[in-house]
């Protein structure tokens, strides 16, 4: 996709620090790191979401998500690693071709993701479980 940055990235036309590439996966550093090593693995295909890559590239993805978070926390002696992707602009995806951050994480690092909810009751959980549960196809 000509106007996508991550395709442009796959491709050349923007450098990047690449860490890994093969036939259907890229990966590079983040150019704005919540932790230095923080990398973000893209699937060559340009999707928008996870909701459009298509099933079959699943292994692939996975396969390059476990092998690079290996590295990145052996290279950066991260005893956690965060594995976060978004999806549309109210989930806080910026660039609209799918992609997974890998974060290394160490104990008291100071990196917050969210604070926890809950529902107010077994009853309003019973019922989103059964809503979801309804949806799926």
């Amino acid at each position: 996709m000509s106007d996508c940055l991550f395709c442009k990235i796959i491709s050349g036309q923007i450098p990047s620090a690449r860490v890994y590439e093969d036939n259907e996966i890229f990966a590079f550093l983040d150019i704005g790191p919540c932790r230095p090593g923080h990398t973000l693995v893209v699937p060559k295909l340009h999707v928008p979401t996870l909701f459009e890559l298509p099933p079959d590239r699943a292994p692939a993805l996975v396969a390059a998500l476990q092998r690079i978070g290996k590295a990145v926390m052996e290279a950066t002696g991260a005893t956690g690693l965060n594995v976060i992707q978004n999806n549309f602009e109210d989930a806080g995806q910026t660039v609209f071709h799918a992609h997974w951050h890998l974060i290394p994480r160490h104990k008291d690092d100071g990196v917050k993701m969210w604070p926890q909810g809950s529902y107010p009751d077994a009853a309003a959980m019973q019922a989103m479980t059964e809503s979801i549960v309804s949806r799926l196809r």
